[in-house]
């Protein structure tokens, strides 16, 4: 099953990511023998134009991080077992398109400026060894030409574009706030003037007022930069703050895309709507409304459920749904949801 992203406002296509699998063997025994796969990613197709935001959402397990490791190509290196299929074609600004998923290590060390990434803990995604002007500068030498002059001039920059002081590049990372070090983070990922940055859960460390900041601040450098981001959260709230559209991801599969506004005021999928409705909504004559409560813990993606990988927690679930994984349904432009019986949510 799987969803082809529907056409956004903007045209030009800047990353294409089609069938893609991500699958990690499980082995047991003495001999260890493969046992079965984990389907992390069960074969998705996405979308993602020149500078927009797409935020991808979903519970834990759903195959998030997945997507974002694959897009950077990390996976093969962290896991070298793990199985890969479909492709993910970058479309850059130089008119070269290329498959990311081919690419060995020095082909993708000489593409890797063009995607960088913004990770989900602020702590440890710095190394606490190296000051703030190395860290930033760190990828400057290694995918640039600039001289040492020329680095510590763009660093400089750098941090005061995220909002920090010039003066905090002697600094280590223990001395920053948690804020203060994912401002680092990201003015890290702008540092080879990337076309795509893949976010990972950017806030959710962060204190609640911080994380407005921060999210504001990406806002910002997306405009400026001419950026586009995969936005990868949890909070349904915050990822429609600041994206354009939004895929629903549940058990390795997109369940239903959209525009921000068509998914979080229009939700259609059954899925969808039990996250709309755990959203905390400050105007208290709406704090009474329906609150849909699903049954049991997401499944173990080794061993989905057959047909539709809902079924086993869905309030509308049919027999027929057992058999065979669901047809993708249009609900008006630019809106698509895996869920032939999503009509009888309304």
């Amino acid at each position: 099953m799987s969803l082809t992203s529907p056409t956004p406002t903007r045209t030009e296509t800047l990353l294409s990511i089609r069938g893609l699998k991500v699958h990690f063997p499980v082995y047991g025994g003495v001999l260890r023998r493969k046992v079965g796969a984990v389907k992390a990613v069960d074969g998705i197709d996405l979308e993602v134009r020149r500078g927009e935001t797409i935020g991808l959402v979903g519970e834990s397990g759903s195959g998030k991080t997945t997507v974002g490791r694959a897009i950077i190509n990390v996976l093969k290196p962290m896991y070298p077992d793990v199985e890969l299929d479909g492709s993910i074609e970058v479309h850059s600004r130089d008119g070269l398109v290329q498959d990311v998923n081919g690419l060995g290590r020095a082909r993708m060390n000489a593409f890797r400026p063009k995607i960088q990434m913004v990770f989900q803990d602020p702590f440890s995604s710095l190394n606490p060894r190296m000051t703030v002007a190395q860290l930033i500068g760190r990828p400057l030498e290694l995918h640039t030409k600039l001289t040492r002059d020329e680095r510590r001039e763009r660093v400089e920059s750098l941090l005061e574009r995220v909002g920090l002081q010039r003066s905090y590049a002697e600094r280590f990372p223990h001395e920053f706030s948690g804020g203060q070090r994912q401002r680092i983070g990201i003015a890290r990922a702008l540092s080879t003037r990337p076309e795509i940055i893949v976010a990972d859960e950017p806030v959710s460390a962060l204190d609640v007022s911080v994380q407005a900041q921060v999210v504001n601040l990406m806002q910002e450098l997306a405009r400026d930069f001419d950026l586009s981001y995969v936005f990868i959260a949890h909070d349904l709230s915050i990822v429609y703050h600041i994206s354009d559209r939004i895929a629903v991801m549940y058990l390795g599969n997109v369940v239903e895309i959209g525009s921000a506004e068509q998914v979080y005021m229009r939700p259609r999928h059954p899925y969808t709507r039990a996250l709309v409705s755990a959203v905390p909504h400050p105007d208290p004559k709406q704090r009474g409304r329906q609150r849909i409560r699903l049954e049991g813990d997401i499944p173990t993606p080794m061993n989905k459920p057959s047909g539709c990988g809902f079924r086993t927690r869905c309030p509308i679930a049919k027999a027929s749904c057992a058999d065979l994984p669901p047809e993708v349904q249009t609900v008006e432009v630019g809106h698509t949801v895996a869920c032939p019986h999503w009509r009888e949510m309304q």
